[in-house]
């Protein structure tokens, strides 16, 4: 029983919020105002999660963000790109 009230004292809001975040940033990554800001709070809130429990979720939330960012900033220069291209022609 001792063990039970430990691991509930332990749980962290940070590996949820971080979560969501990274997936919504994956989401609307095609978003600059939800995809950015949003993948910056899931890799601070997840690596605040990591740091004070190490929260599987707030790791999933981490790699969630980077992703998004990623993706976002694939999108943005594919979009820059494809823009620069067809004003050439």
């Amino acid at each position: 029983m001792e063990e039970n009230k430990n691991e509930l004292k332990r749980k962290s809001p940070f590996g949820a919020a971080a979560l969501v975040l990274g997936i919504l940033s994956i989401i609307f990554a095609s978003f600059w105002y939800i995809s950015l800001p949003g993948g910056i709070l899931a890799i601070i809130f997840g690596r605040k999660g990591i740091k004070q429990v190490g929260s599987k979720l707030a790791k999933a939330g981490f790699i969630l963000g980077i992703i998004g960012l990623a993706l976002f900033i694939l999108v943005y220069v594919s979009i820059t790109l494809l823009l620069i291209s067809v004003s050439y022609y």
